[in-house]
């Protein structure tokens, strides 16, 4: 059992694992629970340092504390695993979560607002509009027809020849206003013909399989 948490800490933190010193405050977990339901699922390490020193926790207190962010700060309500290991005298709890079919989840903040959050790396940051347009998309389409027009050829030959582009960098180069550009990327992503990445400062987009030329 120390092996296997040993070797989880070694791993450090990353998109999909996250440690935490003690839980104190339902409000910041319940955003690690949602950013971790709407990318790629995660396990919450509780009674580790940031460093990957086993500190230990009190149990009880913690669990309580991760079923009342799941329960009352997460909606929908985050269903999640857990266990408790033994390591030399000291438990830590391993919280896991899985990647959410229907997204998006949402965290609520200290104002009551509800807010999406999605994991990059090793942080929970606040989900971009065309990604939640995206999420909106896949939940209420049973299927999209993209009518291939000049918009969608400017942003797919682009594509062809460069790495990325950002939403403003194809205002720029389609001559459209921004509402339209959200709406031919959300077209394509949906179709599986382009994907999206961010970060805390701006979001970009690439083909889904850059390998695969798009015919004109």
């Amino acid at each position: 059992m120390s092996k296997y948490i040993q070797n989880l800490i070694l791993q450090g933190e990353h998109q999909q694992q996250d440690f935490k010193f003690q839980v104190n405050d339902a409000r910041k977990i319940a955003r690690t629970l949602v950013a971790f339901a709407n990318t790629d699922g995660g396990k919450l390490l509780i009674g580790v340092k940031d460093n990957g020193v086993i500190a230990g926790i009190r149990t009880d207190e913690e669990f309580h504390m991760i079923e009342s962010a799941a329960a009352i700060y997460c909606k929908p309500e985050i269903d999640f695993a857990f266990r408790v290991w033994n390591i030399d005298g000291k438990k830590v709890l391993e919280v896991d979560v899985s990647k959410a079919q229907a997204r998006p989840f949402y965290a609520r903040n200290d104002d009551s607002k509800w807010l999406a959050y999605v994991r990059v790396n090793d942080q929970n940051i606040l989900a971009c509009p065309i990604q939640l347009k995206y999420w909106k998309r896949q939940k209420g389409s049973k299927g999209t027809t993209i009518k291939y027009s000049q918009k969608e050829e400017t942003l797919l030959k682009y594509l062809n020849e460069n790495p990325s582009i950002t939403i403003d960098q194809y205002c720029n180069i389609a001559g459209i206003p921004k509402y339209l550009a959200e709406n031919v990327i959300v077209n394509l992503m949906v179709a599986g013909l382009i994907e999206m990445a961010q970060n805390e400062k701006q979001a970009w987009f690439r083909l889904k399989d850059p390998e695969k030329s798009v015919e004109n």
